[in-house]
């Protein structure tokens, strides 16, 4: 048997949370407040901001001298598996956290493009902090409401559940491709392949947990000249919470950056804004779940691939 066969893979759990540095972090902080994030611990240039979900937190604010991305975390299903990662390019020795939620955590460096990496377990998990009944909806030959029964909504930002998946562009989608498959339990769901050459640019992958349901994908990245974070996406309650939240951010004065529609690949419904410093985030809703009888779907690029509804895509979106 090969060694890479032999290979032991680092089982990963699922995503946690994500870094931002920005230079205005008064600026961010309250974007990410108007965008429907809670904060759980502040420090003089630090911002911890959870969902109402049991994740500890989903996104730190920090202050820095530059706009810049601080990578993603994952959970691991052991400390078998944050000791495996000890070996990964660049990778710090396991150390405590210092975040909210504690636990163990390893850093490594991404042997492409040289982003940071985190890997986090045993965390303290939180209660989730808020609940949303579920619509009865009247369709034309369905009335599930009763009579006399109203939709009442309340005005505000729409609250974020959970860190749903992140996006990057890669200067060499090959080598990321195989570091990220073959170290971990990503794998794809959708794969797309450039109309002329007919290789691979793009993926989106999600964690292979065997029979067990999972997100379409909760890592995608594409090629590009230069690397960068695409988007960070959070899961927001329903389509009424989504739209509610699109008002509040629009009435805010927020630039919004595409949105809203449905896409193709993962079905999601979409809302992308720009944040104060030009960095892309997501409320989503309505996404696809995939298995490992779910079939690897590889398309052609093509303009319709993105959306179904919705506004035409932006040339800030892809860029």
């Amino acid at each position: 048997m090969s060694s890479s066969a032999a290979k032991k893979k680092i089982i990963l759990n699922r995503i946690a949370h994500v870094y931002y540095e920005h230079k205005d972090l008064v600026k961010a902080d309250q974007f990410l407040l108007d965008f429907g994030l809670s904060p759980v611990r502040r420090t003089e240039d630090k911002i911890y901001y959870r969902g109402y979900g049991t994740e500890p937190f989903v996104i730190c604010a920090s202050k820095g001298s530059e706009d810049k991305f601080g990578g993603t975390a994952f959970v691991v299903e052991s400390m078998e598996d944050l000791e495996l990662a000890t070996s990964l390019p660049g990778a710090t020795p396991i150390h405590d956290s210092d975040a909210p939620g504690g636990g163990k955590r390893v850093t490594f460096y991404d042997p492409v493009d040289n982003f940071p990496f985190h890997l986090v377990y045993g965390q303290t998990a939180l209660e989730i902090a808020e609940t949303f009944p579920e619509l009865a909806y009247n369709f034309p030959t369905s009335k599930n409401r009763p009579a006399n029964k109203t939709q009442r909504f309340k005005k505000g930002p729409a609250p974020v559940h959970k860190l749903g998946h992140f996006g990057l562009c890669v200067t060499d989608y090959k080598k990321a491709f195989e570091f990220y498959t073959s170290n971990f339990n990503f794998k794809p769901s959708e794969l797309v392949y450039a109309p002329d050459t007919k290789e691979d640019i793009t993926t989106f992958l999600h964690l292979d947990r065997g029979s067990e349901w999972v997100d379409h994908h909760c890592f995608f990245f594409f090629q590009g000249p230069k690397f960068h974070v695409h988007h960070s996406s959070f899961e927001v309650f329903d389509f009424d919470i989504q739209m509610l939240g699109h008002t509040w951010l629009t009435e805010k004065k927020y630039e919004n950056c595409w949105g809203v529609g449905r896409h193709v690949m993962g079905s999601q419904i979409f809302d992308y804004w720009f944040d104060p410093s030009r960095f892309i985030l997501e409320h989503y809703v309505d996404g696809d779940l995939v298995n490992d009888e779910t079939p690897i779907n590889r398309t052609m690029a093509a303009p319709d691939n993105l959306h179904v509804w919705g506004p035409d895509v932006p040339a800030t979106f892809l860029a």
